[in-house]
């Protein structure tokens, strides 16, 4: 099969969150499983493009409103990734650093869907499958659809994944006027709760909908900020599937992060060698056990929780522990989380940003990892974690429930709690010291962690499957 994968992100040409890693990796393993897998996405002026080779394949038109746009299709030209790479080029929109947070995010991102459908339009054939990801990519089915110009596309089966139902890119109808010609009977089809919101859009028109885990599709159903009625309805057509993580990228055997390298038998060993070279950066004590949270500070992953936490812990429970934080977001939060490293003792490390290298060592480094999310709809730092031999204590919410089983349980091998909440996540902490003072459980614990099979083989084939079903 041929399928046409369509995001705003993609690893590591430009990623803000897991959706650039499961965009970065699905499309390789589809190659490698005989298909032929590409992406298209827009040309943000990162590293990326310039430190690499590209061809311009395409150049087109069309209209934004009563505005007309250029754009330009470039591909990468070595096959770096192991698939087809696009960029789609449009001058003004695109051509910025940031992936989001502009004023003009609705145009910007309808102008790429134009131009990714005009550019389709002109094949000489049609692709097998249109995989559409998030809200981002979410008027491509309509469009393909019910834009007059671009009805040679109606029959070209599209597959919608929702990473994150609670960003819907929802916009007034002073907007309508951006999306090409279209059958005004098909209105009710863009429209939710008084706006246009491509996302319930794209649930409507796609002949598929996935979302990235089991739990997350039946949580939807009760809470998806404003579409539940939309997801009740819907449900004849839409399954989870749960992500992936790649295994070659994520392999504490060969991460050049790391400065040691390890396996299965040797995790205890090369575990403290990584711990005690990421407790000097940080000057933090090598002997205690280490927790990290890696991730935005943001309210959906309770990162707002974490200095109240980090505080709580070291007064009801001893100063028994280090906390290490890697992650930006909400000033609030970042600042309160700023303000605790007056309090260390040699047991608290801050970094605000973002380092993909850092967060290999942290997750090589680490024996727990925190994720205490009020929303994760299916989560991979918890699937990095265990492949590194790290213990995840996470809220039993979304993918986390799927991925995670409590160490109560004959074959568990992570520490589950039930609410977001201070008083949870310090009994969590409180478990996880249980844990560490049983070295030789521990032990038993990262190798049953670590045997497990979270790459994308298995979800790529469910992929296949589900697309097996539309031609």
């Amino acid at each position: 099969m041929e399928i046409v994968h369509v995001s705003a992100e993609c690893y590591p040409v430009a990623k803000a969150g897991g959706l650039g890693d499961v965009v970065g990796a699905l499309p390789r393993y589809q190659q490698e499983a005989g298909h032929v897998s590409k992406v298209v996405m827009p040309m943000y002026r990162t590293r990326f493009l310039y430190e690499n080779q590209w061809t311009v394949v395409h150049k087109g038109g069309a209209a934004l409103g009563s505005a007309w746009f250029e754009y330009t299709i470039i591909q990468e030209a070595t096959n770096r990734l192991g698939f087809d790479l696009y960029l789609v080029d449009v001058h003004g929109l695109l051509d910025r650093e940031r992936v989001y947070g502009y004023e003009d995010d609705d145009e910007r991102f309808i102008a790429f869907q134009i131009a990714v459908i005009d550019w389709l339009s002109s094949w000489q054939h049609r692709p097998d499958i249109v995989h559409v990801h998030d809200h981002h990519a979410g008027l491509i089915p309509f469009m393909m659809q019910h834009c007059l110009a671009y009805r040679n596309l109606a029959s070209v089966p599209v597959v919608l994944t929702i990473h994150n139902a609670q960003y819907q890119g929802a916009m007034h109808w002073d907007k309508s006027v951006l999306i090409p010609s279209w059958d005004s009977w098909k209105r009710g089809l863009l429209e939710w709760d008084g706006r246009i919101n491509p996302l319930a859009c794209a649930i409507r028109c796609a002949w598929r909908v996935t979302t990235v885990s089991h739990s997350y599709l039946q949580e939807m159903r009760a809470s998806s900020n404003g579409l539940e009625p939309l997801f009740e309805y819907e449900k004849g057509k839409c399954s989870g599937i749960l992500n992936g993580i790649d295994s070659q990228v994520w392999d504490p055997a060969s991460d050049p992060a790391l400065d040691r390298h390890y396996r299965t038998r040797d995790v205890a060993s090369g575990k403290q060698a990584a711990k005690r070279a990421l407790c000097e950066v940080f000057h933090l004590d090598p002997e205690k056990p280490l927790f990290v949270f890696i991730g935005r500070l943001v309210g959906e992953k309770a990162a707002d929780l974490l200095p109240d936490v980090i505080a709580d812990s070291f007064a009801h429970i001893g100063r028994r522990m280090n906390f290490l934080v890697l992650g930006s977001g909400e000033r609030e939060v970042e600042s309160k989380l700023n303000a605790l490293l007056g309090m260390s003792q040699g047991d608290y490390g801050l970094y605000l940003g973002y380092h993909e290298n850092l967060a290999h060592r942290m997750y090589a480094g680490a024996d727990f990892l925190l994720m205490p999310s009020r929303v994760e709809p299916c989560g991979l730092n918890q699937l990095y974690a265990m492949r590194y031999g790290t213990v995840p204590v996470v809220r039993l919410t979304g993918g986390l429930k799927d991925t995670v089983v409590d160490i109560g349980d004959e074959k568990g091998y992570g520490i589950t709690h039930r609410h977001a909440s201070v008083g949870d996540i310090t009994h969590g902490i409180f478990r996880s010291l249980g844990l560490y003072e049983h070295p030789a459980e521990l032990h038993r614990v990262r190798q049953r962690m670590m045997k497990l099979d979270f790459s994308w083989h298995r979800s790529a084939q469910s992929y296949a499957d589900l697309y097996k079903t539309l031609k």
